[in-house]
């Protein structure tokens, strides 16, 4: 049983790292679901207040997924409304059925945003970049973080192969 939840545990640590880069799934929420698959284990053990702190790293970070593409609209001179246009472009990109709409969205909203404002053609294709940085920004990070539960993940299995296998 201990190796079915192993293997189980190592498809959601491969998920989270694809994740990253697929808005469909949470990529550090989905590792971290490999981590407390593993914590079922009966040849593994786990230390709670381990699982307790990489989850909340985890939501922290899946907070930010969002919040980062504003905040790089904000960061290239962007207004308010280049920031709601990031936000609604992201949701919009997120459902729609256009591949690539994800990366496509937060930048084309920052930039319908800024034309709203009444701002040049300039300043708001400086704010749709800086949204476009942004999302490039989260999502470097969210494979970071997948890339170190898989590290975690690695060095657990690893110490305790002898009696995993």
């Amino acid at each position: 049983m201990d190796i079915l939840l192993v293997f189980v545990a190592s498809i959601f640590i491969a998920l989270g790292i694809i994740g990253s880069f697929l808005p469909i799934l949470p990529g550090p929420l989905t590792s971290w679901f490999g981590l407390l698959i593993l914590h079922f284990t009966d040849a593994i053990p786990m230390n709670w207040t381990f699982l307790i702190i990489t989850l909340v790293f985890a939501i922290f970070i899946w907070f930010l997924d969002y919040i980062i593409p504003a905040m790089g609209t904000k960061r290239f001179g962007g207004s308010k409304y280049g920031m709601v246009g990031t936000s609604i472009g992201l949701l919009v990109g997120l459902l729609s059925p256009i591949p690539f709409g994800i990366i496509i969205g937060p930048f084309v909203g920052a930039l319908i945003g800024e034309l709203i404002n009444k701002t040049d053609s300039k300043t708001a294709l400086k704010a749709a970049f800086g949204s476009f940085l942004g999302f490039l920004t989260s999502t470097f990070i969210k494979f970071i973080v997948a890339l170190i539960y898989l590290g975690l993940f690695s060095v657990k299995v690893w110490d305790y192969k002898s009696v995993l296998f």
